[in-house]
């Protein structure tokens, strides 16, 4: 066999090999965008479930949840959170920490709590102005919603649902 025709053969596998691999590249970029949305919503869940631990233990604090109840729905609450975090951490294990889930929730919510609980009567209302529009800026580059036909998260920018493939309407 000539030397010209082993290249052209090699050359031929280097070509067929880079077309077979082409599929499982792409299908790998897909769910690493897809994860995206889905670490959105779960970090979405977790202010759900820390806003829930605080109106918990604000109630409990007001009477309005007898004492025998409150340990049973906050640790309920608590395994909610773990779970969350648990999840979480599988899909972005460079931002997990050495601290277990349920504690990482209880600091969540303590931090809340502090940030409710501080005043803010030093701030005018021309800084509440700017901070509001800039609020509004940030959340218009974000999330549009939902989509209506499967209900996954969607962003400003999609123009078809990243799951199903539904039409966006804006």
């Amino acid at each position: 066999m000539e030397l010209g025709s082993v290249f052209l053969i090699l050359a031929v596998l280097v070509v067929v090999s880079i077309y077979l691999y082409a599929p499982l590249q792409n299908r790998s970029r897909r769910l690493k965008a897809g994860s995206g949305h889905e670490v959105s919503a779960l970090q979405a869940e977790r202010d759900r479930v820390i806003n829930s631990l605080q109106e918990l233990d604000f109630d409990f604090k007001l009477g309005k949840i007898p004492a025998e109840d409150y340990p049973v729905q906050r640790a309920a609450l608590l395994q909610k959170g773990a779970d969350i975090l648990r999840k979480l951490d599988e899909l972005a294990p460079a931002a997990s920490s050495a601290r277990n889930a349920e504690s990482r929730i209880e600091t969540a919510a303590a931090a809340k709590r502090a940030d409710s609980s501080a005043s803010e009567a030093e701030i005018d209302d021309d800084d509440i102005e700017s901070m509001i529009s800039a609020r509004r800026k940030q959340h218009k580059s974000k999330s549009a919603g939902f989509c209506p036909k499967c209900g996954k998260p969607v962003l400003v920018s999609d123009k078809f649902c990243p799951s199903c493939g539904k039409a966006i309407s804006s």
